[in-house]
C-alpha cells in the first residue's frame, strides 16, 4: 500500500499534472469508507474484509494510477442563469482539471427548447470568465470535440438511439400523452410512484413497422435490465441502484427528435472523451441507469464523483427562486469573483486548509479530492462581505490589480457625482490610489466609496453658519491653527504625525473643548458627524484641498 502511494505521488510530482483516471484501490477504499460512514455496497460484490490498523482512512481513499488525460466538463442548461450552486460545480471541475493538468470543458445542454431563457447561454460563459475560471473548450472558444451546444449534435444522438434499437437495448414507444397521464393518475391514486409500464417494449416487429409507416408520433425508450453492477463513486463510495425495479423504461429520444438528459449526457461524455464526471449528488441515483447505457453501447464509462449539495446555512435547499444567488447579481453588487470562489469552497470540503482569503491558485494548490466529504456544504451569505473585504484588500495591495480598481472607481465616481465634482483632481489615479490604500481593510466593496458616507472625497461639503456657530465661536481661530499645522507638515502628510498633532490642537483654543474641536474639523472636512478618523480624512484629501475647505472659515460670515 505504501508503495502504491509513493508511485501515485511520484507520478503527480514528476508530471505536474494528473494524466490520471482514478482507479481507486478497492481494499483501501473499503477500509476508509467503513471507518467513515459504513459499507454502502449491496449484494453481488465480494470483498475480503481488511481489519483497519491505522486511523488514517483518507490517506488510502484515493490510491490511483496514471491512465490517460484528465478531461472534465461543466454542463449546465441555459434554461436559467448561472447561480451559486452551478458556479461551485464549475469551480470544482476547473480546480480538478488545473490540479492534474487536464482540460475544463463547458457544454450547454439546450435540448429542452421550450424552457430556454434568451441570453442565458451567453451569460453562463460570461460569468465563468468573470469568475476567473474560463473553459478551455466551449461554444464560444470552440475545440476539438465540438460543437458544444447539444442542439447542434442531434444527428449524433439519433444515430446512437438507432444503435440501441438495432441491438435490442432500445425500442419505439407509441403511447400517447393521454395514456401516460392516465398511468400517472392511477399510480398516484393507488399511493404508488408513477412509472411507465413498458407496454411498447412487447410490440412485435411488424406492429412497430406498421405504426412507423403510418407516421404515428413516437419516442425512443431505453430497455432497463436487472443486474446493475455496483460502481465506486469517488466521494460516496460503493453504490448500486436497481433502477429496473423502481422505474419504467426511460425516454431517450423525445417526440420532437431531441434527446433527454440521460442519453445526451453519456453520448457527449463519450465523444468528448470525458475522463471524470464531477456533478451534484442529486444525479447519484441516476448513475446506475447511465452505466447500463454505457454497457449497452459497449463504451467505457468515465469515473464518477458526486459532489455534496450546496445548501443555505439553515440546511434548506439553495433555490433559484431566492433571486440573490445568481452570479450576475453578485457581479452588479460589487462582489469580487475571488470572494465568491473562496466562500463557496470555504463552507465545503476538499482542501487541506479552511482559511479565509484563499486565491484561486491557492485553492488549486490546496485541493485534495480525498478530503471531499458527503456532507452538504452550508453556505452563510452573511459572511460574504467579510470575504469580499479580505479579497478587496489583497487587490489593493497588488499594484497591477489596484490599477484596474482605480479605473473602475473612476467610472463609478463620474456616474454618481459627475455634475457635483468641483475639482477634477479627485479623478486622478494618484488621488484614488491614496484613498484605496487608506481605506483598505475597512471597506467591503468598491461601491462603498461612492456612497454618501464617502461623498466628501469627491465633492466639497456645504456648510451653514448655524452649523459652525452651534459648535464654537472660535471657528476662524481653529481654522488658522489647522492651516498652520498643514503648513508645518508639508506636502506629504503623515497619518501618525497628524494624529499626534491633532490631539494637541484643542489646547491652543480658549473656550472650545476637545470634543467640539474634533466635531468642527469633521464637519468642515466631510460635512458628516461620523466616518474615518480626522487624520485619515486629511491625508486622503491632501494639503491643497484641506486649505480650500478651512479657508472658508476665515471669510466673513455672510460669505461662508
Amino acid at each position: 500500500m505504501s508503495q502504491m502511494r509513493k508511485v501515485a505521488a511520484s507520478a503527480v510530482a514528476q508530471e505536474g499534472r494528473a494524466k490520471l483516471r482514478f482507479q481507486i484501490c478497492s481494499r483501501c477504499f473499503l477500509r476508509s469508507r467503513v471507518l467513515q460512514r459504513g459499507f454502502q455496497s449491496v449484494t453481488a460484490v465480494r470483498h475480503r474484509w481488511v481489519e483497519p490498523q491505522v486511523n488514517s482512512a483518507a490517506v488510502y481513499r484515493w490510491c490511483s494510477t496514471v491512465q490517460g488525460e484528465v478531461r472534465v466538463r461543466f454542463a449546465p442548461s441555459p434554461t436559467g442563469f448561472l447561480h451559486l450552486g452551478g458556479l461551485r460545480t464549475a469551480l470544482y471541475n476547473y480546480i480538478f482539471a488545473k490540479k492534474y493538468g487536464g482540460a475544463f470543458i463547458l457544454r450547454l445542454e439546450d435540448t429542452d427548447q421550450s424552457r430556454l431563457v434568451p441570453g442565458a447561454a451567453e451569460s453562463i460563459e460570461d460569468m465563468l470568465e468573470w469568475a476567473g475560471i474560463p473553459p478551455d473548450e466551449s461554444p464560444r472558444r470552440g475545440g476539438p470535440c465540438g460543437p458544444y451546444l447539444q442542439s447542434q449534435r442531434l444527428d449524433l444522438y439519433n444515430q446512437t438511439a438507432r444503435k440501441l434499437v438495432e441491438s435490442g437495448h432500445g425500442y419505439y414507444c407509441f403511447c400517447s400523452p393521454q395514456r401516460l397521464e392516465l398511468l400517472k393518475k392511477e399510480a398516484l391514486r393507488a399511493g404508488q410512484t408513477p412509472r411507465y409500464d413498458n407496454r411498447c417494449r412487447h410490440l412485435r416487429v411488424d406492429q412497430v413497422q406498421e405504426k412507423l409507416a403510418q407516421g404515428v408520433p413516437h419516442v425512443v425508450r431505453f430497455r432497463l435490465e436487472a443486474g446493475v453492477e455496483p460502481f465506486q463513486d469517488l466521494i460516496f463510495g460503493w453504490n448500486r441502484h436497481e433502477v429496473a425495479q423502481v422505474e419504467g423504461d426511460p425516454v431517450v429520444i423525445k417526440a420532437d427528435g431531441f434527446p433527454t438528459y440521460h442519453l445526451a449526457n453519456i453520448v457527449d461524455d463519450h465523444y468528448m472523451k470525458i475522463s471524470h464526471v464531477l456533478r451534484g449528488s442529486e444525479w447519484l441515483i441516476s448513475t446506475s441507469k447511465h452505466l447500463l447505457m454505457y454497457r449497452a453501447l459497449g463504451w467505457t464509462p468515465p469515473t464518477f464523483g458526486h459532489l455534496p449539495l450546496l445548501m443555505n446555512s439553515d440546511g434548506s435547499k439553495l433555490s433559484k427562486r431566492q433571486g440573490d444567488i445568481f452570479i450576475e447579481n453578485f457581479c452588479r453588487e460589487g462582489v469580487l469573483p475571488e470572494a465568491l470562489l473562496d466562500i463557496t469552497t470555504n463552507c465545503g470540503s476538499g482542501f487541506t486548509s479552511n482559511r479565509m482569503g484563499r486565491r484561486l491558485e491557492e485553492l488549486i494548490s490546496e485541493f485534495n479530492p480525498s478530503k471531499i466529504t458527503t456532507h452538504s456544504a452550508l453556505l452563510d451569505l452573511e459572511k460574504l462581505p467579510e470575504f469580499n473585504r479580505i479579497h478587496l484588500q489583497q487587490r489593493i495591495e497588488d499594484e497591477q490589480k489596484c490599477c484596474v480598481l482605480i479605473k473602475d472607481l473612476q467610472q463609478q465616481i463620474q456616474q454618481v457625482y459627475a455634475a457635483e465634482i468641483q475639482d477634477k483632481e479627485v479623478l486622478e489615479g494618484d488621488y484614488i490610489r491614496r484613498v484605496l490604500h487608506l481605506r483598505k481593510g475597512h471597506i467591503t466593496s468598491l461601491k462603498e466609496l461612492v456612497s454618501p458616507t464617502y461623498s466628501y472625497l469627491w465633492v466639497r461639503p456645504s456648510l451653514s453658519i448655524q452649523q459652525v456657530a452651534a459648535l464654537t465661536k472660535e471657528a476662524s481661530q481653529i481654522a488658522s491653527l489647522v492651516l498652520r499645522l498643514i503648513e508645518e507638515q508639508g506636502e506629504e502628510l503623515s497619518l501618525d504625525q497628524l494624529t499626534k498633532d491633532l490631539k494637541s490642537l484643542p489646547k491652543q483654543t480658549k473656550a472650545t473643548k476637545y470634543r467640539e474641536v474634533m466635531k468642527l474639523l469633521r464637519l468642515v472636512l466631510s460635512g458628516l458627524q461620523q466616518g474615518p478618523s480626522i487624520a485619515e480624512m486629511m491625508v486622503s484629501l491632501g494639503p491643497a484641498e484641506i486649505r480650500h475647505r478651512f479657508q472658508k472659515l476665515l471669510l466673513p460670515p455672510d460669505s461662508c
